[in-house]
C-alpha cells in the first residue's frame, strides 16, 4: 500500500456557508461538484464537504457529537509571514480565532482558527522542514 490521504470530509451543518468559506474566503479551488456535495483540491488530496446528518447516516454513526472533534486539519506554509497573512484571510472569511499564531514549543510557528462548523485548522510555519509537497517548498 503506498499511504496517502485521498480526501478529506467534513461534515457540515450549512453546505453553502462552508462552500462560501473555503471558496470565496480562503480562496480554495472548487472541483466541479454536485448539489449535494463540495470537493476542493488540495494540490494531492481533496477537501469534501457533506451534510453532517448525510455524512454520519452514510457512516451508520450518529451525527451527534460537540466540543472537541479529536482532529485538527493543519496546513504548512513557508515563512511566519505566510502564516500571518493566511490567519487574516481566515479570519476576514469568517473564521473563529482559536489561537493567535506565535512561536511554539517545539520551534515552529503555528495559530489556530475554528470554521463555521468549528473544524480546527492549525496554520503553521516548520522552520525545520517542509511539510508538503516537495514542489512548494
Amino acid at each position: 500500500m503506498k499511504p496517502r490521504i485521498s480526501m478529506i470530509t467534513l461534515g457540515v451543518s450549512d453546505l453553502e456557508q462552508s462552500v462560501r468559506f473555503y471558496r470565496d474566503g480562503l480562496g480554495l479551488p472548487q472541483i466541479e461538484s454536485p448539489p449535494t456535495v463540495a470537493f476542493f483540491n488540495l494540490n494531492g488530496s481533496w477537501l469534501g464537504l457533506f451534510n453532517r446528518e448525510s455524512l454520519a447516516e452514510d457512516a451508520e454513526v450518529s451525527a451527534e457529537g460537540s466540543g472537541f472533534h479529536g482532529i485538527t486539519l493543519s496546513h504548512n506554509l513557508a515563512s511566519e509571514a505566510e502564516v500571518d497573512a493566511q490567519m487574516v484571510a481566515a479570519m476576514a472569511a469568517g473564521a473563529r480565532l482559536v489561537k493567535p499564531a506565535q512561536k511554539v514549543f517545539w520551534g515552529g510557528y503555528s495559530g489556530y482558527f475554528a470554521d463555521p462548523d468549528d473544524y480546527l485548522w492549525e496554520i503553521a510555519h516548520n522552520p525545520f522542514m517542509w511539510v508538503g509537497p516537495p514542489d512548494e517548498a
